[in-house]
């Protein structure tokens, strides 16, 4: 009985490890929740004490179709469980991820099974003997790398990149649940009945019609979860597309604020120079008789020159410049070190956005700040050996809510004001960025982390 046991534990543990390799690859992008590797370890053990009961479990029912289906999900609900509690995402979206996972861990199951069938129909493995447990296990193995490798290149990377910074829908929700039905019926279904039609060894059979049959359905399963993967691809590219429909939309929203801001620099600028061409004036009338206070008065109003920024990067001078300016216009204290020779890797309209965003979600709190001393916002661009450095930070008041490590906005028109930060995050994604927010004592705190490795 204890070694039926031991038998069942084995397989259970197989399958669990092979799901958790596909469950750190398709989550590799997702944004890790704090303590990420005490909440790993400690689910992780709480998952193998869950296996080992379910080994019982799978000693009295796993030889029935609805038994097996039942233990399977079960241990999927756990473990996508697990990895929910491990990442700061939104729940369909790390269970897109798990089912993504379940279909390429039953993909590659059936792909081997495929094979293996057809050696035992050839013979190929009658002399292994005793050493029969180790060779299969070596082959099995073997052919689960390259499997995966192969299956992370062709379904998986793409996917991954097509879905960064984005957020799923219920469509793709559907899909996913799609694809876990599919899976877990099918190689549930399978298994049990074709083992009761093997002979000598599970997958072994005499009569030629069952091996067509289990090939058939091995087959079948492979091509289900291919095209579900595929399907699950093509849905995250046409997601992609929207959110680039999006973001044309909000670059046309920006510019037409940025046109007001650019309006309301040129107007301060020639009050400004009025205010200067009328000084000189007075000055050239008092003649020697030049009052302190007056030169002191014109100082003041050729200071708003002291706004330019020199950051080493011509098109981010420009743009800080003009928020700088904004800022002087409105009584916000905007400090700024930024080491703009290092951003040469960033087209100039990803430069653009991304700190037009920053900036512009700073202005939009700090301006609904009554008191002058809080209004401030800090931004500093540095280089930390071969690491990029963006961090910004500035006063708010009220609450901020986060969803997906990302600060949920407060507004109405979710559309324009929704997706400012989400395109930050869509940028730093593009150039295999990490982007971590939080709020810490009545300030906001965003900071980005790029690699200048070559």
């Amino acid at each position: 009985m204890a070694e039926v046991n031991v038998i069942y534990q084995k397989i259970i543990l197989e399958f669990l490890f092979e799901l958790y390799v596909f469950y750190a690859l398709t989550t590799r992008k997702l944004n890790r929740a704090p303590r990420f590797w005490i909440r790993t370890l400690a689910g992780a053990g709480a998952v193998l004490v869950l296996a080992y009961g379910a080994a019982f479990f799978y000693r009295s029912f796993g030889d029935t179709a609805l038994g097996r289906i039942g233990i399977y999900i079960l241990l999927f609900a756990v473990t996508a469980a697990h990895v929910r509690l491990c990442f700061d995402e939104s729940f369909p979206t790390v269970l897109f991820c798990c089912n993504v996972a379940y279909a390429a861990q039953n993909l590659c199951y059936k792909l081997y099974l495929t094979l293996w069938c057809g050696g035992e129909a050839l013979g190929w493995y009658n002399g292994w003997g005793q050493r029969f447990d180790l060779y299969y296990r070596l082959m099995y193995y073997s052919f689960f790398a390259l499997a995966v490798a192969a299956v992370y290149l062709v379904f998986i990377r793409p996917l991954l990149r097509h879905m960064s910074g984005g957020r799923l829908n219920y469509q793709m929700f559907a899909i996913a649940v799609l694809v876990l039905s599919i899976t877990v019926i099918l190689c549930s279904v399978e298994d049990v009945y074709f083992a009761q039609l093997s002979v000598g060894r599970e997958n072994r059979f005499e009569i030629p019609a069952y091996f067509l049959l289990r090939q058939s359905g091995n087959l079948f399963s492979v091509m289900c979860c291919a095209i579900a993967l595929i399907l699950t691809s093509r849905t995250v590219e046409r997601r992609e597309l929207q959110q680039e429909v999006e973001y044309l939309q909000h670059a046309v929203h920006q510019s037409e604020l940025q046109y007001e801001i650019s309006r309301d620099t040129i107007d301060l600028i020639n009050v400004k120079c009025h205010d200067i061409r009328y000084k000189l004036g007075a000055l050239a009338v008092q003649g020697e008789q030049v009052r302190p206070e007056a030169v002191a008065d014109l100082q003041k109003s050729i200071s708003i020159y002291d706004a330019k920024v020199e950051t080493g990067n011509q098109f981010l001078d420009v743009l800080l410049t003009e928020k700088s300016l904004y800022c002087e216009q409105n009584g916000i204290t905007f400090s700024c070190m930024a080491d703009g020779a290092r951003l040469t890797f960033m087209d100039d309209g990803d430069l653009y956005c991304l700190f037009g965003n920053i900036i512009d979600n700073a202005l939009e709190a700090v301006k609904a700040i009554e008191e002058e001393q809080r209004r401030v916002i800090n931004l500093v661009v540095k280089s930390r050996g071969n690491m990029l450095v963006i961090q910004s930070d500035n006063y708010f008041d009220g609450e901020r809510a986060f969803e997906g490590g990302l600060p949920v906005t407060t507004k109405a028109d979710r559309n324009y004001h929704g997706f400012g930060m989400r395109s930050i995050r869509m940028i730093v994604h593009k150039y295999e960025g990490e982007l971590t927010a939080y709020v810490a004592d009545g300030i906001f705190h965003l900071n980005i982390l790029f690699s200048l490795a070559t």
